[in-house]
């Protein structure tokens, strides 16, 4: 980059320029302000509840108030403090176990102020929420229990901040429209554990489906950029409740699955000498004065492990793909399920296992989470997915027929795009009534340098793709198992057989025929609840534009 200094502009491009200075100042000068006055506000209602509880004296006073930071490091002295006291010896009830069979009980819980709504000086209504579940609390004042300064606290807590309640379960005789469970919680004591200051964007904003927004214009539409950057408060809307409890049962069924088909469970590095795939999307680092690459996929380690004799091997863990892929189904670092395993006869043995364990998956996800496809659904309309206890597979040749049927010009032995994906998608789930189906025999042209070619057409392979609602989820084939083949096959596909000498040597002392394949967790997901952008599935999504938070 060059450090001369640059010829005068003109007093137009000066101004501009300094107009936009100003402009950026400004910005950063009005964010400084709002952030000063979000922790006044804070210090207010902090001090302003901690004057209600001086004001009120006499047993009343100890049935709510804001917990010390002495009585929550963990001290098992009840004496402590008067939430120390009140909560001694009991047990917590999560908020999602609240129903009709609790009627009369006095119960104990924990969770956020979700809204709060006063009715007069004697009665306030707080919603609290745990996780996918919220309840309504009442605070009405009570000779014995509940006094006008415990409902004014009530009436002072912000949206967000975590409560402990104790109170009586009833039942009313109306639906309750504004919480999941269909109890309420009449209120002897509440304490705020933690005060929360207000937040960048509201649940509120944040929980609204497109129809909601769209009936009422003048609802605030919170934008995909302005969630991620405040992802820490836009996850714990009811919908990313659900779908990350939904990504953690796909993982554990994913596991249990294969671990009851005796497979064994590894942990490959994920700092690899050459790429793992071929092709330039790596990235690149130094690795203590060496050349090295963060791994596309665990392909080369779990192939080496197969020829360990592991058998059948499987690993969850990140992948890194350095594409600069703007869609709504590429990132830059997504958690890969892995699976290698040894062929005895057929790489149709591989896709058995496929079939059985993604079956296995989308029944278990139907009757586990229930209450979280609900949640997902309520923000995300859905249709639930069409699947067959026996999974469709199809040629890649009979699906590019059934595409030139429909009037799709396709390269027999090119690979498909997205349009022709969702097309061929669209065209199985009318013939044959599913939305998940097995693709084989693709062209070897279209895959890895390590995929076996057919034995009876050298021109496609023993590989696979499955599909849901017309995208692609999984990718697998058939191995190269020689290892006088496999340097061929990389030498063909541009790839340096020195940085990848160590995997191909793991093949000259006897390597089993094997296959496997691998498949991205965000997108099984985002496909199964059928939502419109993968960054929706990733905790903390990484594409080309963003490395944080």
């Amino acid at each position: 980059m060059s450090t001369e200094s640059e010829p005068p502009k003109v007093q137009e491009e000066v101004d501009s320029s300094s107009q936009s200075i100003s402009k950026k100042a400004a910005k950063k000068e009005a964010a400084k302000k709002a952030k000063e006055e979000r922790r006044k506000e804070a210090e207010a209602a902090a001090s302003a509840a901690s004057a209600l509880s001086i004001e009120e004296e006499g047993p009343l006073a100890n049935n709510y108030g804001d917990v010390p930071l002495q009585e929550l490091q963990s001290v098992n002295d009840p004496q402590t403090g008067k939430w120390s006291e009140a909560v001694s010896g009991r047990e917590w009830t999560e908020v999602g176990a609240l129903n009709g069979s609790l009627k009369d009980q006095e119960v104990l819980i924990r969770g956020r102020v979700h809204t709060t709504r006063p009715v007069g000086n004697k009665l306030a209504f707080v919603v609290v929420r745990e996780r996918v579940s919220t309840v309504q609390c009442l605070a009405t004042v009570k000779p014995d229990s509940v006094s006008k300064e415990m409902v004014r606290f009530v009436r002072s807590l912000s949206n967000e901040s975590i409560v402990d309640v104790i109170g009586v379960v009833s039942v009313p005789d109306v639906e309750i429209k504004g919480a999941t469970q269909q109890v309420e919680v009449q209120i002897k004591k509440l304490y705020c554990v933690s005060r929360a200051a207000k937040t960048p964007i509201t649940i509120e904003d944040a929980s609204r489906s497109e129809a909601e927004i769209e009936k009422a214009s003048k609802l605030p539409r919170v934008n995909q950029d302005t969630r991620l950057n405040n992802r820490v408060i836009d996850i714990r809307t009811l919908a990313n409740q659900g779908i990350f409890r939904i990504q953690s049962q796909v993982g554990n069924i994913f596991r249990q699955f294969l671990l009851s088909e005796n497979f064994v469970e590894i942990h490959t590095p994920k700092l690899i000498a050459g790429s793992s795939e071929g092709g330039s999307a790596v990235f690149r680092l130094d690795y203590k004065g060496q050349s090295a690459c963060l791994a596309q996929s665990p392909q080369l380690h779990k192939q080496m492990s197969i020829c360990g004799d592991f058998g059948r091997v499987f690993e969850t863990g990140p992948v890194f793909r350095a594409e600069d892929s703007y869609t709504h189904r590429h990132l830059c670092e997504f958690t890969g399920l892995d699976v290698e395993m040894e062929i005895k006869k057929h790489y149709s043995e591989v896709m058995d296992i496929v079939d059985c364990l993604f079956v296995t998956i989308f029944d278990s996800l139907n009757n586990v989470c229930k209450k979280e496809l609900e949640a997902v659904a309520k923000q995300y309309p859905f249709e639930p997915l069409k699947y067959k206890p026996k999974t469709l597979r199809l040629t890649f040749e009979e699906g590019v027929q059934m595409l030139k049927d429909a009037g799709v010009e396709i390269d027999p032995l090119g690979d498909l795009n997205t349009e022709s994906e969702r097309k061929l998608g669209q065209l199985v789930l009318e013939k044959y009534g599913t939305e998940f189906y097995i693709l084989h025999r693709y062209p070897l042209a279209v895959r890895p340098f390590y995929t076996m070619p057919c034995h009876d057409n050298s021109l496609y392979s023993n590989s696979f793709d499955v599909f849901i609602r017309g995208e692609e989820i999984i990718s697998g084939a058939q191995r190269i198992h020689i290892p006088e083949f496999l340097a061929e096959r990389a030498q063909a596909c541009g790839i340096d057989v020195k940085t990848i000498s160590t995997y191909i040597d793991s093949f000259r002392y006897g390597a089993p025929p094997h296959g496997g394949f691998g498949v991205g967790l965000e997108r099984v997901v985002m496909l199964f609840c059928g939502l419109n952008n993968i960054r929706k599935t990733s905790l903390y999504p990484r594409d080309p534009l963003r490395i944080a938070p």
